[in-house]
């Protein structure tokens, strides 16, 4: 009733972590950028750390997706177990046998099975939510899991995910080995006000909703201030006020519709942040002292000024040396672009580069890039803001922008045309078929 209502296909709002709605904030692009490059260079140990709510599910589910085909992995979420559940567990979603109760069995059952997917060049990836719930010692035979490696490379990536409580409990003293082999540790934070307005409008374009203002402004800047841009209550604000709006018959969800469903949510307004002062008593001071304090005072204040008087003078002189020194320095020789070189895209199947990380630079002494180098790093110009994606079943170039870039328009075609000389026709994608789309395409 609600979607017919609102000319909606499918609820915008809903509480699964469908990785067609995730919206990428800059907060989520780096972290999913970061989480990338680790698994990718097989860095062993991942960790990303967010409030509930913060759809770190969703990001985790992307992740599964974009390896779809290329990884073998696996993904965890009973964690309230024992060590020997997890393994249990982990052996059964990679789809091995774990009939037996024997532990260093099923430890020879998992490293055969690493060994077979490393010549066959498929990595391991193993993804385990709400990681803060494990026990120290399950915790401790995680870590384990990572020795699992040949002489060149870890044979199995291992992606803990959780709530801040997981960031204090690998800070304790008697995890520091664990907390020391986590290589990139990604975490998303709350949405500003802005943000939540392309979150909300980013999920009404993927469910189809034909038009633009189904909220007005003041409700959006009310859903922003009462969600305190965690997406999983920005959901449960919009899926309510859709509800409420259907009920009352109005067709644009005001923001007395979102003050009464934050009222049923007790979803209160931000208490004020500073505390009120106090009133402070002054002390009073004895005739008899009151010269000899202002003496004093008196005494002290000269003394300041003399002192910011003398950094003042070295400050000046300091920035007047660097300004002399910045000139000679231009005029001795000019500056050159030095050759970037990135990892060969063709060794990999997921992004081979990221504006989030740093890049390699070589340059002969005389500061001029090497002659060769030049055609390679044009070669590779796309890689620093695009990736690659093979094509799956039912996938169209639309709902793949939308997905990603969140948007879909004719800057957005051009950029993909650019990246694939190769694409004919964008209407038509065939499965298996491999193209890049762009990170950050412009506005």
């Amino acid at each position: 009733m609600v979607l017919d209502f609102y000319q909606l296909r499918e609820q915008p709002f809903g509480v699964t972590p469908d990785p067609r709605y995730l919206y990428f904030s800059p907060g989520h692009r780096e972290a999913l950028a970061s989480l990338f490059y680790g698994i990718e260079t097989s860095r062993g140990f991942l960790s990303l750390v967010a409030e509930p709510g913060m759809g770190k599910t969703t990001l985790l589910f992307q992740l599964l997706q974009r390896w779809s085909g290329y990884a073998h992995s696996a993904f965890l979420f009973q964690t309230q177990c024992d060590s020997r559940e997890l393994i249990r567990y982990l052996l059964r979603d990679l789809g091995l046998k774990c009939d037996g109760e024997d532990f260093v069995r099923m430890h020879s059952e998992l490293n055969e099975f690493l060994f077979r997917e490393s010549l066959a060049g498929r990595p391991v990836v193993i993804f385990i939510d709400e990681a803060q719930n494990l026990t120290d010692t399950v915790l401790e035979t995680v870590r384990l899991l990572s020795d699992f490696e040949s002489t060149d490379k870890k044979l199995l990536q291992i992606v803990l995910a959780g709530q801040p409580e997981l960031a204090q409990r690998l800070s304790r003293p008697g995890l520091t080995q664990l907390r020391q082999r986590i290589v990139v540790q990604a975490r998303l934070d709350a949405l500003p006000a802005p943000e939540v307005i392309r979150y909300i409008g980013h999920r009404l374009q993927v469910a189809g909703y034909p038009g633009t203002g189904l909220f007005t402004p003041g409700a959006l800047g009310l859903i922003a201030e009462r969600s305190r841009g965690i997406p999983r209550l920005i959901n449960n604000l919009c899926f309510n006020a859709l509800t409420l709006g259907c009920a009352t018959q109005q067709k644009q969800v005001t923001s007395e519709i979102i003050r009464k469903v934050a009222e049923d949510l007790s979803l209160e307004p931000h208490a004020p942040t500073s505390p009120i002062p106090r009133r402070q008593t002054v002390p009073r001071v004895s005739p008899g002292l009151r010269p000899l304090l202002q003496s004093f005072y008196s005494s002290m204040r000269g003394n300041l000024f003399r002192r910011r008087l003398f950094q003042a003078s070295v400050l000046s002189l300091v920035c007047v040396s660097f300004v002399i020194y910045l000139g000679a320095r231009s005029g001795a020789r000019t500056v050159r672009p030095w050759a970037t070189i990135q990892p060969d895209a063709a060794t990999s199947p997921a992004i081979s580069g990221f504006e989030s990380r740093p890049a390699r630079y070589i340059a002969d002494p005389s500061g001029d890039p090497h002659p060769h180098e030049l055609p390679q790093a044009s070669a590779h110009e796309n890689s620093l803001s695009s990736f690659s994606y093979v094509i799956q079943a039912n996938d169209t170039l639309r709902d793949l922008c939308v997905s990603s870039l969140g948007r879909y328009d004719h800057v957005v075609l051009s950029e993909i045309r650019r990246l694939n000389p190769d694409l004919r026709n964008p209407n038509r994608l065939d499965v298996g078929q491999e193209i890049r789309l762009p990170l950050n395409p412009p506005e």
